[in-house]
């Protein structure tokens, strides 16, 4: 049950309202503006009728109050000596109606309907703006751009033109149904279906998104691919091909040492050839002038000696507590020769969006996809720069010399797509 709040210094109306309303509301009665404040602090009020003129806190500064308190509360204003500036300013403030004394039974019922009305779509309108900016939040997170699409195929391109029709339908009609309610104190007849109606599509589209985030979400997060592991030096072939098409391979020289024997990274394959791809990609980039950029790997018969691994202006670690440091692992090394990267960049180089090239020359999002699926792998990534010399980066993986018996060998990349 909805909860309707009456403000008034005399006890006639307070009572002949209470009796009006008991049997459609939870009633709250208050004698004066500051009690009036004092309940709406308390608790949740969908709606208020308020005298105009009472004592020490007048009816206009109880409104402006309550509307601090709670912005959507619905305030009905009521007098028994109206004037044209105590309505504007009433209205001002965000009053839904404004009656006079001695008052309609039924249009004060419809008054207060009305109000109870707006304030539901005042709530659903809130609740899908929530929605959408979580929506929104964990499409960045899982980063949901154009450039994971060019890495990880057609499949993300079309989820993200999936997500973009509903968004931009939603907020179309989110926006015609703040039009509606700006534009009129009292939405009925064709106004109220129309929001009605409006609301209702909203709603389907919403369901929509959230049923194909979450098989994205899901797909990222390792379900339909956990426990699969992948050939290293396969990989190493795949994104050799890969590189083949990139203008930076051209003009540098690019150095890609396999392992002697054959080991399994255990990581999807598809994961693995965008980190390399990104480590690999950033590394070419890293200058205009010609460099060198060299991709090894290299097994480990024993665990990491983290405490070797302080992070500083020049190295940072990822993920030191979430790495499952349990041999044998492999170690993915992508090194190059340009310039290094400034000390104080180091400490944000895998934020999502960070970028150092020039605007509309980078989506900052690389890095950060890489921090993502090797954590998601619990592996780890170490970074090393010296200005001048160079940047490497090592990403530690689990792995195995056979493919795991108890799940299936995630193929290659570029063998899937074949």
């Amino acid at each position: 049950m909805r909860t309707l709040l009456i403000v008034d210094d005399d006890d006639g109306p307070r009572q002949t309202l209470e009796m009006v309303f008991q049997d459609d509301y939870a009633i709250l009665l208050a004698e004066s503006g500051s009690e009036a404040i004092r309940l709406a602090t308390q608790q949740r009020i969908d709606a208020a009728i308020v005298d105009i003129r009472m004592p020490n806190m007048s009816g206009i500064e109880t409104l402006s109050q309550l509307k601090k308190i709670d912005p959507p509360i619905e305030v009905i204003m009521l007098t028994g000596h109206e004037t044209i500036e105590t309505a504007r300013e009433a209205l001002r403030l965000g009053a839904c109606d404004y009656l006079t004394k001695p008052f309609d039974i039924g249009t004060i019922r419809q008054a207060v309907a009305t109000a109870m009305e707006r304030r539901q779509h005042s709530e659903k309108i809130e609740g899908f703006h929530q929605k959408l900016t979580q929506l929104q939040e964990e499409i960045q997170n899982q980063t949901l751009r154009e450039e994971m699409a060019k890495t990880r195929g057609e499949i993300y391109a079309s989820i993200i033109h999936d997500i973009n029709g509903p968004l931009t339908s939603i907020f179309g009609l989110v926006e015609l149904v703040n039009q509606s309610v700006r534009a009129a104190p009292q939405l009925e007849g064709e106004a109220l279906e129309a929001v009605k109606e409006r609301l209702y599509r909203v709603t389907l589209q919403i369901n929509n998104i959230v049923n194909i985030s979450r098989r994205y979400l899901s797909f990222l997060r390792g379900g339909p691919h956990a426990n699969t592991s992948v050939r290293v030096n396969q990989t190493l072939n795949d994104l050799r091909e890969l590189l083949k098409t990139r203008s930076g391979a051209r003009i540098n020289e690019l150095l890609i040492q396999p392992l002697p024997n054959e080991t399994y990274a255990l990581i999807n394959g598809i994961d693995l050839l965008q980190i390399l791809l990104n480590l690999a990609t950033n590394a070419l980039q890293c200058t205009p002038l010609p460099h060198r950029v060299e991709i090894r790997a290299h097994g480990l018969k024993e665990p990491l000696n983290l405490s070797k691994f302080q992070e500083g202006p020049s190295v940072r670690l990822i993920n030191r507590d979430g790495f499952v440091n349990a041999p044998p692992l492999v170690a993915l090394t992508v090194q190059d020769t340009g310039p290094g990267i400034e000390p104080e960049t180091i400490g944000k180089i895998f934020d999502p969006f960070f970028s150092t090239k020039p605007l509309g020359q980078g989506t900052g999002l690389g890095l950060s996809i890489v921090k993502r699926l090797v954590e998601q792998a619990k592996g780890a990534v170490h970074l090393r720069s010296t200005l001048g010399q160079g940047t490497e980066v090592t990403v530690y993986l689990q792995a195995r010399e056979k493919a795991p018996a108890s799940s299936p060998e995630s193929p290659g990349p570029l063998e899937k797509a074949a």
